[in-house]
């Protein structure tokens, strides 16, 4: 027994060491016990005591609100000051060293024959100073813009608040609040888009200035360098361009003409709208009255004989769509180092001003006579050189004047102008040629089923007559025959393989020009997704010169202050670039030939002149095409309505190709006649439609011979379908855009 485990443990327990090592054991436990205890009663007394002391401090009732909203306040304070912090970096790192230098490019554009047809950017003096300026007119910007400017400290508060009331109760932005030193951190640092951010840099930087300047030099600065319309800037450049006199001569009403313009310069000027800027300019007088400056009666000889603006001869027939784009143009040039660091321009520009003038006056005569007929309003139209890009021609609307909007850079849908974009991907495959039989019958995808005009199918038809004639059902059936030339495995049926079609059709797009997002939507094969009329005229430049991708551009040489050449473009950008093989554009070339000759474009042949096109008609009849090109110019013409309604039933095949005739005729008037890629070689045979086969042959999968080999027989009976098809469309052109 004394050798099992249990003897063992027996023993061990009898033994001296195990007992004292017991005893000790539990002598620890019963002092951790008590300690434990002990401190629980300590703590609560201690706890007792401190909250004894604490009461000392206890508030109730209106004392104790006081100092919770005081506790929550520094909270709050303390988390705004971060944030106030944090927002604040970005405003104080629009300024510099020389931040009260900072100046806008002074640009003297001329005509492409070297006639001066415009200046953009600064016309700026500040050659005033203030004390040499009339008390009215500082009064009178001061009561209008901003009547506790001697009294803020930078933002006006109680201004903020009043116009936030009145906003708030008209619904809308009626009043503003921004105080002329904010306003001067706008024109100094800041663009005038309107953003939460730059509202902010805004509100510091205005805070920044009233810290570094005193009132009279911000007062100063303001009126040198506000915007003031005609491209002035400033109240003496302002003075002399609208009424050619210094601003030390200026008279009462004047000087309110002048600071109404500080609201909405290019809305009150007085050369663009000589009535609003008179009326703008009797508001000016009576916040004159009303700020305590002047009296009604004194005011009285300026409201009846209200300012005069001399004549500005020209202003109206200047090419100010054309200006504005060619000075974006010039001050991204200058953003990127391009033009060193002179701030006075003169440029030479590709515009050809006989043309710009007869394509404003052509397209305004056209919307005169037939505008009210076809419900629409606007047009815009773009031409340019395909050889290198230089862009004659910009129309941006009916009425500069009346507004600045350049449609010709706006993104509309194209509609069926869009699809050479579609048949030069198939041609690209190499599977496709002007003369493979493609199928016209009714087609959908899912729920969308798209249908030709007229609603009207021919069955087997050669692909540049389906061009020719803009079938809408075989340009959808050509992005899915893309899609599944380019087949994954696995993913084969025919939703995938359309949008693998769609996909190679927007890099061919994207290749040739055309910036504008495009949208993978069922509908883009036949000009869903919207483009711009430059976009247009630089991817059409493509197929005019033979497979070459372009940049429209329209400055050619610029000159700094001193006349040396800065810029050239053809010396500092690399030449057009080829980016598709000759014979698919060659092909593209002879298909949309036909398109003017025998198809939807036929009005916009031009008389002994090759020219080649594409008309565009959208859902709805919203918008109207024509895109063509001759081997001299390359002219993209659109007509709608800003607010997107419909017009009267107007396709691109109507008023848009017949202008497209007229002004184009006139532009090749005159000049050496470049032929088109290709048009030494034979164009393929006539686009004229096959008689609508029976279902088993529509049906049938195998693909036909080549209309090269095809028999005489097949010729005629092509001839005799052409007579039908062409009966059916007589007048009418293709719709592009979906249809439900």
């Amino acid at each position: 027994m004394a050798d099992t485990p249990s003897g063992w443990f027996q023993r061990l327990r009898s033994s001296r060491f195990y007992k004292q090592t017991a005893r000790a054991l539990l002598a620890l436990d019963a002092f951790i016990d008590s300690s434990l205890y002990d401190s629980k009663d300590r703590a609560r007394a201690s706890y007792a005591a401190f909250a004894a002391w604490m009461d000392r401090f206890h508030v109730s009732g209106w004392r104790r609100l006081l100092i919770e909203l005081a506790c929550e306040g520094s909270n709050i304070a303390l988390a705004g000051a971060f944030v106030a912090l944090f927002l604040a970096i970005p405003a104080f790192q629009e300024t510099s060293d020389n931040w009260l230098k900072k100046e806008d490019l002074a640009v003297t554009f001329l005509d492409r024959y070297g006639q001066e047809v415009g200046r953009r950017g600064i016309k700026h003096d500040d050659s005033v100073p203030l004390e040499q300026m009339p008390k009215y007119l500082i009064d009178a910007v001061i009561a209008t813009e901003d009547r506790r400017f001697f009294e803020h400290v930078g933002i006006d508060f109680i201004g903020v608040f009043r116009a936030l009331t009145v906003d708030a109760r008209a619904n809308g932005v009626v009043q503003g609040g921004s105080s002329i030193t904010q306003q001067l951190a706008k024109n100094i640092f800041l663009s005038n888009q309107r953003t939460l951010t730059r509202k902010i840099k805004e509100a510091y930087l205005a805070l920044w200035l009233e810290g570094h300047l005193s009132k009279r030099e911000i007062l100063q600065l303001y009126l040198d360098r506000t915007y003031m319309g005609g491209g002035t800037f400033g109240v003496q450049a302002a003075s002399e361009f609208y009424f050619g006199k210094s601003v030390r001569d200026v008279t009462l009403a004047e000087a309110a003409m002048l600071a109404g313009l500080f609201k909405a310069p290019e809305k009150y000027a007085p050369h663009v709208n000589l009535p609003a800027a008179r009326a703008r300019a009797n508001d000016v007088l009576n916040n004159l009255v009303d700020a305590g400056y002047l009296t009604q009666g004194q005011i009285y000889a300026a409201v009846r004989n209200p300012a005069t603006p001399i004549a500005h001869n020209g202003d109206e027939d200047a090419p100010n769509w054309y200006l504005d784009w060619a000075y974006d143009e010039v001050h991204q040039l200058a953003e990127e180092g391009k033009l060193g660091n002179d701030r006075v321009l003169t440029v030479r520009t590709a515009l050809d001003s006989n043309l710009q003038k007869f394509a404003d006056q052509t397209i305004n005569n056209q919307l005169i006579e037939y505008g009210q007929g076809y419900h629409v309003k606007e047009s815009a139209m773009v031409i340019l050189d395909p050889s290198n890009g230089a862009v004659r021609t910009i129309v941006g609307g009916t009425d500069y004047g009346v507004s600045q909007f350049n449609r010709a850079l706006a993104a509309r849908q194209p509609g069926s102008s869009f699809k050479p974009f579609v048949y030069l991907t198939a041609l690209l495959t190499g599977k496709f040629h002007p003369d493979t039989i493609v199928v016209d019958e009714p087609i959908c995808l899912g729920n969308w089923c798209p249908h030709n005009f007229g609603n009207t199918y021919v069955g087997r038809i050669p692909l540049v007559g389906a061009l020719t004639h803009s079938l809408n059902s075989v340009a959808v059936r050509l992005s899915i025959d893309i899609g599944e030339i380019y087949s994954v495995p696995g993913h084969n049926n025919v939703f995938e393989a359309a949008k693998r079609g769609r996909a190679k059709i927007v890099e061919t797009a994207r290749k040739m020009g055309i910036s504008t997002p495009l949208i993978d939507t069922v509908s883009l094969p036949i000009g869903a997704d919207e483009v711009t009329a430059m976009d247009m005229a630089g991817a059409y430049a493509t197929f005019a010169n033979g497979g070459k991708r372009i940049h429209p551009f329209a400055a050619v040489e610029i000159y700094n202050s001193r006349g040396d050449l800065i810029y050239s473009h053809d010396r500092d950008n690399p030449p057009p670039q080829q980016i598709f093989a000759p014979g698919p554009i060659l092909d593209m070339i002879s298909m949309m030939k036909h398109v003017v000759e025998d198809g939807t474009g036929r009005r916009a042949m031009l008389d002994g002149i090759d020219a080649a096109g594409k008309t565009g008609t959208t859902n709805g009849f919203k918008d109207a095409w024509f895109d063509g090109y001759t081997g001299n110019y390359v002219g993209i013409i659109w007509f709608g309505n800003d607010d997107d309604t419909p017009t009267n039933k107007m396709t691109g095949g109507s008023l848009p190709a017949a202008t497209w005739h007229e002004i184009m005729q006139y532009a090749h008037q005159g000049i050496d006649l470049k032929p088109l890629p290709g048009d030494q070689l034979p164009s393929p045979a006539p686009p004229t439609p096959p008689a609508t086969p029976s279902v088993a042959a529509a049906d049938a999968p195998q693909k036909p011979p080549s209309l090269s080999r095809r028999s005489a027989d097949v010729l005629a009976t092509i001839e005799e379908a052409a007579k039908s098809i062409e009966s059916q469309r007589l007048g009418a052109a293709d719709s592009g855009a979906p249809h439900p």
